[in-house]
């Protein structure tokens, strides 16, 4: 596996992301040190808040949450997926599957990090990723936020503009990083925002990732990935361990999820689940300072 690694200087002087970068060999049996990054913010001895990411953003969409959080005294810990951010970047399409994405995941919140009574947020492939680290991992988990997100399997279809989105990802010559995030969210990103979701990405060779991934979601029962996600579906609907759904009001791709995942969880039972108002598909740029709250609050309780 050939990794490409972002220069530096690329994530130099982003708009309100000062937050230091950490650094992890990931030791993969397979495909040998894979280098994952994160940023985090609040003390070391907080409860810990993972937050993943999802296509095609990075721990960028973070930056409104990070500060909420921290002053009410989380640790809230950001990743960046492999192929996204400051993490290393496999260059060849091949190189990702979902189980790999959710191996690297595990083996730096668990091997590296070795969190413990961690509240997870998902969103998008942060969900379909974190979901199942959840259903695998029960006993280092605390709590579950889902927003815009889901654990797929290949049994009902996916909505038909999810399908015009892979259709974009795949038949694009040139990705644009910055105009496909600009796509999932109701308020308009400043150019200098658009430039930072593009910062990762140097050029092309770099976007083997966020390529990748809308080919990785389950579509079919026979999916490599769809027997581990039923598997993962069965434990979580059986586990008791609290389970928040904060989805937007204006995300066509995931909004079905919410009510199927609120019915469903047994720690959803008897919760309120908010929904996020004026919020596109990446809710964590459009109302990014509410969501922590929200996430905040369900953690105090």
């Amino acid at each position: 596996m050939r990794l490409l690694r972002t220069p530096d200087d690329r994530f130099a002087d982003l708009p309100d992301f000062d937050f230091e970068p950490h650094y992890a060999d990931i030791d993969d049996p397979t495909d040998g040190i894979v280098r994952m990054a994160w940023v985090e913010a609040g003390p070391a001895d907080g409860r810990p808040v993972l937050l993943l990411h999802g296509e095609p953003s990075w721990s960028y969409l973070y930056r409104r949450m990070l500060p909420v959080l921290a002053a009410a005294g989380l640790r809230a810990i950001a990743p960046d997926l492999v192929g996204f951010g400051r993490s290393d970047k496999p260059n060849d399409i091949v190189d990702h599957t979902y189980a790999k994405h959710v191996e690297w995941v595990r083996a730096l919140a668990f091997d590296h990090l070795d969190l413990r009574e961690v509240t997870l947020f998902g969103q998008d492939w942060g969900g379909l990723i974190g979901l199942r680290l959840v259903a695998e991992h029960p006993q280092r988990f605390a709590a579950v936020v889902a927003g815009n997100t889901g654990l797929p399997s290949g049994d009902t279809d996916m909505p038909k503009v999810w399908w015009a989105f892979r259709e974009a990802v795949e038949n694009a010559q040139i990705l644009d990083i910055g105009r496909l995030v600009q796509a999932g969210c109701k308020t308009t990103l400043s150019d200098e925002v658009k430039a930072a979701y593009d910062a990762p990405f140097p050029n092309e060779m770099y976007k083997a990732g966020p390529r990748a991934m809308p080919g990785l979601v389950p579509v079919r029962p026979d999916d490599p990935a769809s027997a581990d996600n039923r598997r993962a579906w069965s434990t979580l609907t059986s586990l008791d361990l609290p389970f928040l759904c904060a989805f937007s009001d204006g995300d066509p791709i995931t909004g079905g999820m919410a009510p199927i995942l609120q019915r469903s969880m047994k720690g959803a039972e008897g919760v309120e689940h908010p929904i996020i108002a004026g919020a596109g598909h990446f809710l964590q740029e459009d109302a990014g300072a509410e969501l922590a709250e929200v996430i905040a609050r369900f953690v105090a309780k």
